[in-house]
């Protein structure tokens, strides 16, 4: 029978992909986008930095937002050298959806891509260039192909038997065929293929979307583990003996790092604590820390694994405490 032989997990924030001279730019970006405190509660860059340890201010001195970043890059590589030489056929990508293949006309809680391939487009998304700075938006740009569009391979035989395996068991999935007219995938997806995995032999993918963002039709961390649980059992109903890999992308907390939350949840999954993963405070789950949930689907698909490896690298960027937790793990 086919099995899932791999899990894995990483942060895919543009910070990720920035080089050390623009570091300590973020703050330009942190200053103009909406926050919350680490319960939830809406605030400000202003708030958070005059309740902010003033130790932080030394903490993003740009020699410290360099080292970190060196650590961030050697733990891209371990993972990438993972995913790349676990001879998978397949990997499942469970991530959110940022206003890119989904929109409020119909945003699904759960969603499953089944065409053929998936185009990478090199064409930014016109928000970003309205509303971040030009560096900015040419550092994204560093999730999409260079020079043209480019088609990765989907395994559409596999996710076609998730989507039938998942609505005869309790899941009613959304589907997708194709992208609208013009667009490609979004980062959550491109992050994998073009910063984990090898360009030259891809891996083919299922891209599983999460509505981890928008209210009010996001699914609970409960739904979540669920979901992840009954991609495993499907997996295993499919007929042939592949190899399957399933990756969370994106998380854990931001735009406000939270080490303590983001260390309880990497617990969490080494220890197997179902309860404490589907149970996670709602309040906690809002924003860019919203994307815990795709974790949350990953070690549900991955009972049956140990997380083995970790990287844990608050991603502190501001005086304010703003930043991204940096976390990157594996299960086998």
């Amino acid at each position: 029978m086919a099995k899932i032989v791999l899990g894995a997990g990483s942060s895919h924030t543009p910070m990720l992909l920035a080089a050390d001279e623009t570091l300590p730019r973020f703050q330009e970006t942190d200053q103009r986008i909406k926050h919350r405190d680490k319960e939830g509660r809406p605030t400000t860059y202003a708030e958070l930095l005059e309740k902010a340890d003033p130790k932080m201010a030394a903490m993003v001195a740009p020699a410290e937002l360099v080292v970190r970043q060196n650590k961030v890059r050697a733990a891209m590589a371990h993972l990438s050298k993972t995913l790349n030489t676990a001879k998978l056929d397949t990997l499942i990508v469970m991530s959110d959806d940022q206003d890119e293949a989904y929109l409020e006309d119909a945003r699904p809680t759960f969603a499953i891509y089944y065409g053929e391939t998936i185009l990478n487009s090199n064409e930014q998304h016109e928000q970003y260039h309205q509303r971040f700075p030009e560096w900015y938006v040419k550092n994204r740009q560093g999730f999409f192909e260079e020079q043209k569009p480019r088609a990765y391979p989907v395994d559409a035989k596999l996710a076609v038997h998730l989507i039938d395996w998942l609505m005869e068991n309790g899941f009613d999935p959304a589907s997708s065929k194709r992208m609208r007219e013009g667009e490609g995938e979004g980062h959550g997806m491109a992050y994998v293929h073009r910063r984990l995995m090898d360009g030259k032999n891809p891996i083919p993918i299922v891209p599983v979307f999460l509505n981890t963002y928008f209210p009010p039709n996001q699914p609970r961390p409960r739904r979540c583990y669920e979901l992840g649980q009954a991609i495993r059992k499907a997996v295993e109903t499919f007929p042939g003996n592949a190899r399957i890999g399933v990756i969370a992308s994106g998380g854990l907390s931001h735009f406000l790092v939270d080490e303590d939350f983001d260390r309880a949840i990497l617990k969490a999954c080494a220890d197997k604590d179902a309860k404490f993963l589907q149970n996670l405070p709602r309040n906690k789950l809002h924003s860019g820390s919203s994307e815990i949930l795709n974790w949350v689907g990953v070690a549900g698909a991955c009972e049956h694994l140990d997380l083995h490896w970790f990287e844990y690298v608050p991603g502190y960027r501001t005086p304010a405490g703003t930043g991204t937790g940096l976390s990157f793990a594996s299960w086998a």
